[in-house]
C-alpha cells in the first residue's frame, strides 16, 4: 500500500522558514520523481518543486531561491526547506510522487493528505 505522509507545517511570521518531510512506503521511492504542491481554497493546486529520479530539480517561478527541494532514497524522504517565508506561501502543501517518464503527461500516480503552512505579515 502506497503512503505519503507530509509532516513540518505550521505557523509562522513572514521572513521564516520551515522544513516540509514527506515520507514515503509502498514503492520503489527511488524510481520515481517527486513533488510539492500547495493550494489554497477556491483555487486549483499548483506545482511548488519537483525532483527527479537523478537529483534534477526544478522551482515555481514565485519560489526560486527562497525554498530548496530535496530528497533521501536512503530514508524514503523527500524534503522542502522553505525560506524567507511570504503571506502569499500560505496554503495547504502536498507531497506528490509519479513516474518519470509521464509524470509531464499525466501528473502524479501518489499523492499525501497535505500539511498546512501559515505566513503571518
Amino acid at each position: 500500500q502506497v503512503q505519503l505522509v507530509e509532516s513540518g507545517g505550521g505557523s509562522v511570521q513572514a521572513g521564516g522558514s520551515l522544513r516540509l518531510s514527506c515520507a514515503a512506503s509502498g514503492y520503489t521511492y527511488s524510481r520515481y520523481c517527486m513533488g510539492w504542491f500547495r493550494q489554497t481554497p477556491g483555487n486549483e493546486r499548483e506545482g511548488v518543486a519537483g525532483i527527479d529520479s537523478d537529483g534534477s530539480t526544478s522551482y515555481a517561478d514565485s519560489v526560486k531561491g527562497r525554498f530548496t527541494i530535496s530528497r533521501d532514497n536512503a530514508k524514503n524522504t523527500l524534503y522542502l526547506q522553505m525560506n524567507s517565508l511570504k503571506p502569499e506561501d500560505t496554503a495547504m502543501y502536498y507531497c506528490a510522487a509519479g513516474r518519470c517518464e509521464v509524470v509531464a503527461e499525466i501528473g502524479p500516480d501518489y499523492w499525501g493528505q497535505g500539511t498546512q503552512v501559515t505566513v503571518s505579515s
